[in-house]
């Protein structure tokens, strides 16, 4: 399974945002169950993007990413194309129409 890169400042996120075509934020906190049984799905699923660049966020580490990106609960998934947000989803996930949804995304700017 892919690894995700753990980001630690709110500077290394936005670094991270900007240096990619596209990239892709979990972000998640402690103690949250909803949070971690959904990254493993989350992780076999970006199997299939190899060219996405992932990266993890923890609200416990960054609080400010919490008024960055206007998160009101966790997790929240976040895919990025050249640095603006594509996709926002949030504690329930629908995983088949997520897929769906970075499918379209992923031939628009990798191609087949």
């Amino acid at each position: 399974m892919r690894e995700f890169e753990d980001l630690t400042s709110l500077e290394t996120v936005d670094t991270f945002i900007q240096n990619s075509e596209l990239s892709f934020l979990y972000i998640s906190k402690n103690n949250c169950s909803v949070c971690h049984g959904l990254l493993p799905q989350v992780q076999a699923l970006m199997e299939k993007y190899p060219n996405i660049r992932l990266g993890h966020v923890n609200v416990d580490t960054v609080e400010e990413i919490v008024g960055r990106f206007n998160i009101f609960t966790v997790p929240v998934l976040l895919l990025f194309v050249n640095g603006k947000e594509y996709i926002r989803e949030a504690r329930i996930v629908h995983m088949d129409l997520f897929e769906q949804k970075i499918d379209k995304i992923y031939e628009n700017v990798v191609g087949s």
